[in-house]
């Protein structure tokens, strides 16, 4: 399974569709990227048959920016709102995701999302697993 493509399709799908912005996928990183800066990281978790982390990262403007087109509403700083907003991109990307991981027939289910922001920050995965890294513009 190409699931590249698959990361890149439901991105697409939910950005277009539910924030009317077109996002242009990049190569998949060849490093894994920890540190953070200035940044807004929303994560929905799945657990049970198979287990993992969609993350979704940005820097702090572009969270504002596109919250501000999800909710149509000025805003000036990360707030309730955005961190709301991001962790239901987040959560409607996992969402388009997890047919295709639970492709078996499996029993997968997705986590409340998560967000962490800050002027700095460190994110690691403590498990030695596959990851995937997509950036869009």
């Amino acid at each position: 399974m190409d699931f590249h493509a698959k990361i890149v399709e439901a991105t697409q799908e939910i950005f277009e569709t539910m924030i009317m912005i077109d996002v242009t996928p990049g190569q998949p990183l060849a490093e894994h990227v920890s540190k953070f800066k200035c940044s807004l990281s929303a994560m929905v978790g799945f657990a049970g048959f198979k287990q993992g982390n969609l993350t979704l990262h940005t820097p702090e403007k572009v969270a504002i920016g596109l919250t501000q087109s999800f909710l149509g509403t000025e805003i000036e700083e990360i707030n309730e709102d955005v961190q709301d907003a991001m962790g239901e991109l987040a959560n409607m990307i996992a969402g388009s995701l997890k047919p295709i991981i639970s492709s078996d027939g499996e029993s997968i289910d997705l986590s409340l999302p998560s967000v962490v922001y800050g002027k700095e920050y460190t994110m690691t995965v403590v498990a030695k697993a596959d990851w995937i890294i997509v950036p869009f513009t």
